[in-house]
C-alpha cells in the first residue's frame, strides 16, 4: 500500500479522496492555487503545496507543478479525481516516467476511450451495442449527407474529441444538416483544437443510462449496476439515481455482464463508466469515462462499497475487495448537484458564503468543501456540493431528498437548490417517467 498520495484536484472531490486515504492510514498531499489557499481540502490534508496562480491552466492543469509537488513531498501516487487531468493520457505517461503511480487506468486505455471513434470501434469489437453511425470521421458535408440519407433523420453531429456537450449539433431534417455540420466543426475546433466530427442516428426519447465497471488490470472485472442520469441541462447532468427506474433485474444483468466482460477483455484497471442511450429496451453506447464519476456516491450507497478506496487498492497492486457475487443492490439512492448559480439562467454566482448548514440524518450524505466564511472563487466549475440520499426504495429516497433539501442552508450566494424543490413536485419525477429531453422542455415551459 502507498504511504503517501497526492490529490491533483480541488473542492469536494479532493476532500472525498482525502477522507478515503485517512481511513486507510495513507498520508495525503493537497495541491492548490493561490485562490484556494484557504480551501477545505488544503486544511484537511497532511501537507499542502501551492502550485500556481488562480487560473486552472497555470495550476491544476500544470503537469510540471504537480510532478514537482510529488518530488518535494515524497508522494508515491497521484489521484486525479475527476475533471482537470483525470483523463489526460499524456499526464499519465509523464507520471509513470517519473516512477510515480497514477491511480486510474493506463495511458493506453485513456487514449483508446478518449477518442470517440476509436472508443466506438473498440466497443463494437468487444460486443457492446452501439448507436448506428458513420465509420470514423466525416470529412465533408457531401459525405455527411450521404451517411445521413442512408441512416435517416434525425441525426447528431459530434466532435470526435468532444466532451461536456461541446461540438454537438442535431439535424432534425436534411435541411438542417449543413448548419449543424458546420457549427459542430467550428465549436470542436475552438474547444478541442480538432474539428473532426462523426455522425450518429439521433434517438428521439432515450434515457441516459451508465454502467459502473471496475477492473483489476489483470483480466478481472465487475459491474456495479447502473445509474440513470437522464435529467440534464445542455448535456450536463443535474440529478442522478441508482438503480435506474426503467431497468429491470434481467436487463441489468444482461448489459452489466456485457460491460464487465468488455473491460476484463482489455485488462482495464480501476473505475470506469460505460455510458449508453437506452430506448425501447435497447442500449446504444455513447462513450466510456476512464475515471471516477461525479455521481459515484449513489452507486456506493446502494452497494455499500467505497470506490475511491478500491481505486487506491488496485493501483497499489492489491486484489479487488469484492467479486460480482458479492455485489447486491440495497435500496435506492439519488444525488442532486448543487451549483453556485443564479436561476433561471444558471449564471455563475461566486462569492462569500456567510452561512452554511449541511443537512443530516439517516441516509443523508453531503459532499461539499463549503464552510462559513468561505469565498467561492470565480475561476473554476460552479459545482459546490452534492446532496446524496439513500432509502429502502425510490419513494423513501425521494421523501428523504425533500426533507434534506429543506434542511440545507446557504447564505451569501445563490444556488440551484430551488430547482430541486420544484422538480420534486412534478409527477414525472415522482414516477420516474422522464427522458434526456424532459428537463430542457420543463425549463422552457417554466422560464
Amino acid at each position: 500500500m502507498f504511504s503517501k498520495v497526492l490529490i491533483a484536484n480541488r473542492g469536494e472531490i479532493a476532500l472525498r479522496i482525502i477522507r478515503a486515504c485517512q481511513e486507510m492510514g495513507v498520508a495525503t498531499v493537497a495541491v492548490h492555487s493561490t485562490a484556494d489557499a484557504d480551501a477545505m481540502h488544503v486544511r484537511m490534508a497532511d501537507e499542502s503545496v501551492c502550485i500556481g496562480p488562480p487560473s486552472g491552466t497555470l495550476s491544476y492543469l500544470s503537469i510540471p507543478a504537480i510532478i514537482s509537488a510529488c518530488e518535494i513531498t515524497g508522494a508515491e501516487a497521484i489521484h486525479p479525481g475527476y475533471g482537470f487531468l483525470s483523463e489526460n493520457a499524456n499526464f499519465v505517461q509523464i507520471v509513470e516516467d517519473h516512477d510515480l503511480k497514477f491511480i486510474g487506468p493506463t495511458a493506453e486505455h485513456i487514449r483508446q476511450m478518449g477518442d470517440k471513434i476509436t472508443a466506438k470501434d473498440t466497443m463494437k469489437r468487444l460486443g457492446v451495442p452501439c448507436v448506428p453511425g458513420s465509420d470514423g470521421g466525416v470529412p465533408d458535408i457531401a459525405a455527411a449527407h450521404s451517411i445521413s440519407d442512408k441512416m435517416g433523420f434525425p441525426v447528431i453531429v459530434k466532435a470526435t474529441a468532444g466532451g461536456g456537450g461541446r461540438g454537438m449539433r442535431v439535424a432534425q431534417t436534411k435541411a438542417d444538416l449543413d448548419q449543424a455540420f458546420s457549427a459542430a466543426r467550428s465549436e470542436a475546433k475552438a474547444a478541442f483544437g480538432n474539428d473532426e466530427v462523426y455522425i450518429e442516428k439521433y434517438l428521439t426519447l432515450p434515457r441516459h443510462i451508465e454502467i459502473q465497471v471496475f477492473g483489476d488490470g489483470k483480466g478481472g472485472a465487475v459491474h456495479l449496476g447502473e445509474r440513470d442520469c437522464s435529467l440534464q441541462r445542455r448535456h450536463q447532468k443535474v440529478f442522478e439515481e441508482a438503480p435506474g427506474p426503467s431497468i429491470t433485474p434481467e436487463i441489468r444483468a444482461r448489459i452489466g455482464k456485457v460491460c464487465a466482460d468488455a473491460v476484463a477483455d482489455i485488462n482495464y484497471a480501476g473505475a470506469g463508466t460505460i455510458e449508453f442511450l437506452f430506448e425501447a429496451g435497447e442500449f446504444y453506447f455513447i462513450e466510456m469515462n476512464t475515471r471516477l464519476q461525479v455521481e459515484h456516491p449513489v452507486t456506493e450507497a446502494i452497494f455499500g462499497v467505497d470506490l475511491v478506496q478500491e481505486q487506491i487498492r488496485v493501483a497499489a497492486g492489491e486484489a479487488m475487495s469484492f467479486k460480482q457475487d458479492d455485489l447486491t443492490i440495497r435500496g435506492h439512492a439519488i444525488e442532486v448537484r448543487i451549483n453556485a448559480e443564479r436561476l433561471p439562467n444558471f449564471t455563475p454566482c461566486p462569492g462569500k458564503v456567510t452561512t452554511f448548514h449541511a443537512p443530516g440524518g439517516l441516509g443523508v450524505r453531503m459532499d461539499s468543501a463549503l464552510y462559513d466564511g468561505y469565498v467561492i472563487p470565480p475561476y473554476y466549475d460552479s459545482l459546490i456540493g452534492k446532496l446524496i440520499v439513500h432509502g429502502p426504495d425510490r419513494a423513501a429516497a425521494l421523501a428523504r431528498l425533500k426533507r434534506a433539501l429543506g434542511e440545507f442552508i446557504i447564505d451569501g450566494v445563490e444556488t440551484t437548490t430551488p430547482l430541486f424543490h420544484a422538480l420534486l413536485q412534478e409527477e414525472a419525477i415522482q414516477s420516474g417517467d422522464y427522458d434526456i429531453h424532459w428537463l430542457e422542455h420543463w425549463l422552457d415551459a417554466n422560464s
